[in-house]
Order: structure tokens, then sequence, then C-alpha cells
């Protein structure tokens, strides 16, 4: 009997560790599309990210803005168990499955300034693995603290390879001071194996406050002196594309700036969801995917209306 060794092992009973990543950055060298040059796939695959900037006009933004206004007031969607509140508070701190929700945000991740530069990373179609609006109000926003998707995707979701990225759509400009996303650049070749067996129903907290599947100091302090952090500040309308495995947080906003943003997360077609590891119960549809695995088609237009 053959025994399947996890290539990328974490939250067992050993101790954390650094391990080589095992699969490409960018798949088919960058040419299943063309929406990147090639100096922008190269910084991508080095760094593991790209900030695009600008690239929805003032008018476009504003109609994402509001729909995500409408839909944080909506009582209806505010009890939706897709709506995540601020610890210790009612705000809202995220809304998931908006590409489904929304008519606008659904127009959004068929837009070919996103999907098609996810399609030509990932050489492959793709489809929505997870999608949600993101809002960290001025005084109140609270931190996300460091951590690769990845890791938590493969444990609890079951995904088999680093074949997805993250598309984060600026609704505000984000500058130093409103806690803007910060990466570490070249993390993504790093897979940081975590300590700690993953509760049942674990999501219930980790959305509002994740304590497993995030690493230890030493293993990001050595992320760190490595590669350094670079914060994403940028206009409203601009883009940051960054690969699954890519370690990443923000700070939380004590300054009068809302920050907030639209996010996805495209995933080949070719990396379907397995079985959760360690036994876990699949987590729900608006978090990880499993039915609605159709390539997403892109829009005719390059517009989001």
């Amino acid at each position: 009997m053959t025994t399947v060794t996890d290539r990328y092992a974490s939250r067992t009973d050993r101790m954390s560790a650094i391990l080589a990543r095992q699969d490409p950055v960018v798949y088919g060298q960058g040419t299943y599309a063309d929406a990147l040059s090639v100096d922008q796939v190269s910084s991508y695959e080095q760094n593991g990210f790209l900030l695009l900037e600008e690239v929805f006009l003032a008018e476009e933004v504003a109609e994402l803005v509001a729909e995500v206004e409408r839909m944080c007031a909506d009582p209806a969607i505010r009890q939706l168990e897709e709506a995540i509140t601020e610890p210790g508070s009612e705000a809202v701190r995220s809304i998931f499955r908006v590409h489904e929700i929304n008519a606008r945000i659904q127009a959004l991740s068929r837009d070919p300034r996103l999907l098609n530069v996810a399609r030509q990373i990932l050489g492959s179609e793709v489809y929505i693995h997870q999608s949600r609006a993101n809002m960290k109000p001025g005084f109140k926003g609270k931190e996300f603290y460091w951590h690769s998707d990845f890791e938590t995707w493969h444990v609890e979701d079951g995904m088999p390879a680093m074949r997805a990225l993250s598309c984060s759509v600026l609704l505000t400009d984000n500058n130093a001071c409103n806690g803007p996303l910060m990466l570490v650049p070249g993390s993504h070749r790093q897979f940081v194996s975590c300590q700690g067996e993953t509760p049942d129903d674990h999501y219930k907290q980790s959305l509002r406050k994740q304590e497993y599947g995030v690493p230890d100091p030493l293993s990001l302090q050595l992320l760190v002196e490595q590669g350094g952090i670079t914060p994403m500040i940028a206009k409203a309308g601009s883009v940051v594309f960054f690969d699954c495995n890519t370690m990443h947080g923000s700070a939380g906003n004590i300054s009068p700036w809302a920050r907030s943003n639209v996010f996805m997360v495209y995933n080949s077609v070719e990396n379907v969801l397995g079985e959760p590891k360690y036994g876990l119960k699949p987590r729900p549809e608006h978090i990880a995917t499993r039915r609605s695995v159709e390539a997403v088609r892109a829009l005719s237009e390059t517009t989001v209306a």
C-alpha cells in the first residue's frame, strides 16, 4: 500500500516549520492570456504580488462603494451567515459571496481587467473560490493578523496546490495610516507549517479573529528579514493581485479614513477542492466553493456596468 505524503502538512503534532514551495508561481509560462506584460509577470513571480494602479474609473468605484454600503445597511443581508461583524461590536467586517448576492459585483468578477490577469498567471480557466467585501471603518477597524491563505485553504478546504490568487479592488484610498494590506515579498516561495489542532467549525471564530493557521513569530521574523514588508499604498480603483501563499496582514485602523475593498479569489479549474484534512467538516459554500466550479466567462465590455 502506497502512503501519500502531504507536501504541505500543517497543524499536526510536529513543531512549526518552513517548507519549500513545490508548485509553480506562474503556470504555463504566463502565456495563457495577455493581460500583463512580461515585466509584470516577472515581478509577480518574484515578489508574489502585483499592484496595478487606478485600473477602475472614479465613476465605477463610486458605484461599487454605493453597492457595498447598501449591503451593509440591509437588515436581510446583515442576518445572513455571510455577514461577519467585528469582534466586540455589530459593525460589519466582511460580507462573503458578494459575487452572487450583488449583480454589480458579479459583473466585476467577470471584468476582463481582473479575470484575464488571473487566467494568465494561473495558466487555465478559473472559477471563484471565494468573494467578499471587506470593511475597515475609521477609528475602529480591527487588524487582520499575518497569514497565508493557502495554509487555511489546504487544511480546512482541501485545496490541493498553490494554483489560486487573490484580487483586491480598492474602493477607498489606502494610505500609510488606515491599515493598508501589507505583504512580505518572496514569502510565497516558502510554506509555513503551523501548530495547533483545528477545532470543529473553526471558521465561525477565524473569520472574526484567526487563532489557528497563523505563523509562529520566529518563522514570520525569518520571512520578513529575508523579504521585508511592502504596504499596498494606492488610490481607490487600484487592484492588488497576490499569490495564495503570500504572507500578508493589515494593522488596525485608528485613522479617520475608512478602508474598504472588494475581494475575489480565483482558483484554477484544474485545482478544485478535495476533502479537508484530518476529518474536518467542509466549510460552508460561501467560504469555500465546491458546487459552482464552472469557468468564469468574461464580460464582452471592459466596464463594470
